[in-house]
C-alpha cells in the first residue's frame, strides 16, 4: 500500500483500531493504497470524551489566541500545498491542478476563520440609565462534521476552522473512500499548536454516522453528501435534539439564450460539467435551451473533446459509481434521448492507467425524445439538454426540480439575467458562470432538497450555527435619575 493504514485520531494521538477494515483504492489505478477501520459507537464515544475534556480550556481561550493557532495552521497548509494535493490526487482522482485549487480554497476558508475575532464581536449598549446590555458568541461544546469524498480537504474546511475559532471541540468523520487527507489535517493542526482533544477523527461508515447523530454530548452536526442520506441524518440528529445542517445533492439548471456569448458559454459550461469529473454539487447538469441555441451546443460538444480522461479529466471515484453512470446513460438512450457526446466510447490518454475508473464527457439531448428527463442527481460528467419556449417557461421548469443548489443564466440581456436571478429557486445564482460558488465572506448554501436546516455552512451565515448568542444585562449602582427599566 502506498499509504499506511488509517487510524482514528483521538486526544492528539493516532489510535490503533482493531475493528474490521476496508480497503481504500485509488480511482486512478484501481490499486489499494490504504485501509480504513469501520469504527463503532465506542470509538465515537472515546473521541467525544476527549473533546469534552479539552473543551473547558479551549473555550476559555480568547478568540485572538484561537485564531493565532488557526493562522499557524494556515501557514502550514500554504507550505504544503503540493503534498496535500498529491494525496487528494491519489485517493480522490482529481487532476493535480484541481487538487491544488481545492487546497487553495481551504486556505481561503481558514483565512476567514482567522478573521472571526473581528467579525463575531458582539454588541454593547447602555440601554437605560445605569443599565448595560452586552451580547457575545458562546461556543456550543462538542460538535461533529460528516464529510463526503469529492472534496476531502475543502469540505472539512467549510466547518472545522469556523467551529474551532468559535471555541468548539470537534469530531470529524471523513468519507471512507478518501480518509488519508484527513490524517494530514490532524498532523498539521497539532503542529500549529492545537491542544490535544480539540480536534478528533473517527473513521468508518454508517455506524459512525448513526453514533454521531445519537450521542447525547454532541451538540451540533454538519453533513455534506447525497440528498437521501442528508434527509436521514437531519431527521435522526434533530430527533435527538441536536442542531443539524445537512447539505444534499443537486441537479443544477442553466438557462441558455441565443444571444449568449458563444465562446464564453461553451467553455464555461464544459468546464463546469467536466471539472472534477462532474462529481460536485455545483456542476452544470441541465441546459434549458430557450430558442435556437444549437450553435452553442455544437461548440459545447467541441469543447468537451478537450477533456480527455487521464489528463484534463479525472476518473470517477469508484467502479460502482462508474457503472451507475453508464446505466443512467444506457437508460436515457433506451428512452429515445440522443447522445451528442457519448462518454462510454472515450479514449484514455495514453499515460492513464487502463484500470482507472474513467468515463468520458457525455451530453444527452432529450428535446426530441418524447420522454421526460429524470429528476435524480447524476453526479458525473453527464450534461443533459431540454428546451423551453420562453424564459418564463424555463424558470417554471427549474422550479419543478426538487433541488436548489445553483441556477445560471447565459445571456447578454441584463433584464433577463435579473429575472432569472430574482425568480430562480436556488440558493446560488450565476450569470454567465457555470459554477457560481460564492467566495468568502459570502456563504455557501442551497435551497429546497439541497439543504436541510437553517443558515449556510460557510461565511458569516455559519457563525450562528456553531455558537449560541449570550446576552448579559448589568447594573452596578443605584441611580439618582431613573426610568422604567432602572
Amino acid at each position: 500500500m502506498k499509504y499506511q493504514e488509517v487510524n482514528n485520531y483521538i486526544n492528539g494521538l493516532f489510535v490503533p483500531c482493531n475493528n474490521t477494515r476496508i480497503e481504500v483504492d485509488s480511482p486512478l489505478t484501481g490499486e489499494v493504497i490504504s485501509a480504513v477501520p469501520l469504527s463503532t459507537y465506542s470509538d465515537v464515544d472515546m473521541a467525544v470524551q476527549a473533546a469534552k475534556s479539552a473543551f473547558p480550556a479551549w473555550s476559555a481561550m480568547t478568540s485572538k489566541m484561537r485564531s493565532q493557532i488557526l493562522y499557524n495552521y494556515r501557514q502550514l497548509i500554504e507550505l504544503n500545498v503540493n503534498e496535500l494535493a498529491a494525496i487528494i490526487h491519489e485517493e480522490n482522482g482529481k487532476t493535480m491542478d484541481e487538487a491544488i485549487a481545492e487546497v487553495r480554497k481551504s486556505i481561503e476558508l481558514t483565512e476567514f476563520a482567522c478573521s472571526i475575532p473581528q467579525i463575531a464581536v458582539g454588541d454593547v449598549l447602555e440601554v437605560s440609565v445605569g443599565v448595560e446590555c452586552r451580547s457575545e458568541y458562546a461556543p456550543l461544546g462538542v460538535v461533529a462534521c460528516i464529510n463526503p469524498f469529492n472534496f476531502p480537504h475543502m469540505v472539512p474546511h467549510w466547518t472545522v476552522p469556523n467551529a474551532l475559532a468559535l471555541g468548539n471541540c470537534i469530531v470529524l468523520k471523513p468519507s471512507e473512500l478518501t480518509p488519508v487527507t484527513a490524517m494530514k489535517m490532524a498532523e498539521m493542526l497539532k503542529m500549529a499548536g492545537l491542544p490535544d482533544g480539540v480536534f478528533n477523527i473517527v473513521n468508518g461508515a454508517k455506524e459512525v454516522v448513526e453514533a454521531i447523530c445519537d450521542h447525547p454530548d454532541i451538540k451540533a452536526v454538519s453533513f455534506v453528501g447525497s440528498t437521501p442520506v442528508a434527509q436521514i441524518v437531519y431527521r435522526r440528529a434533530t430527533s435527538n435534539l441536536k442542531r443539524c445542517l445537512a447539505l444534499g445533492g443537486a441537479k443544477n439548471h442553466l438557462i441558455v439564450l441565443p444571444d449568449a456569448n458563444l465562446e464564453l458559454s461553451a467553455s464555461d459550461i464544459a468546464a463546469s460539467m467536466c471539472g472534477s469529473a462532474g462529481q460536485r454539487c455545483m456542476a452544470a447538469s441541465v441546459m434549458i435551451a430557450v430558442g435556437n441555441v444549437n450553435p452553442i451546443i455544437d461548440k459545447l460538444c467541441t469543447e468537451t473533446s478537450k477533456y480527455i480522461p487521464g489528463t484534463k479529466m479525472p476518473p470517477i471515484i469508484s467502479h460502482q459509481s462508474k457503472e451507475n453512470l453508464i446505466h443512467y446513460i444506457d437508460e436515457a438512450e433506451k428512452k429515445g434521448a440522443k447522445l451528442l457526446v457519448d462518454g462510454r466510447k472515450f479514449t484514455n490518454d495514453e499515460s492513464a492507467n487502463p484500470n482507472g475508473y474513467y468515463l468520458g464527457p457525455t451530453i444527452i439531448d432529450w428535446r426530441e425524445s418524447g420522454s421526460k428527463m429524470p429528476d435524480n442527481e447524476v453526479f458525473g460528467p453527464v450534461f443533459e439538454i431540454i428546451s423551453a419556449k420562453s424564459v418564463e417557461e424555463a424558470i417554471l421548469i427549474q422550479h419543478e426540480s426538487p433541488f436548489g443548489n445553483a441556477a445560471s443564466a447565459f445571456t447578454q440581456n441584463g433584464a433577463i439575467a435579473k429575472m432569472v436571478a430574482q425568480q430562480a429557486s436556488a440558493g446560488m445564482i450565476g450569470i454567465n458562470i457555470g459554477v457560481p460558488v460564492p467566495r468568502e465572506p459570502f456563504s455557501f448554501g442551497g435551497w429546497n432538497a439541497s439543504k436541510f436546516g437553517a443558515g449556510d455552512i460557510t461565511g458569516k451565515s455559519s457563525l450562528g450555527f456553531w455558537s449560541q448568542y449570550k446576552k448579559v444585562t448589568s447594573k452596578w449602582a443605584k441611580q439618582e435619575i431613573t426610568d422604567w427599566m432602572s
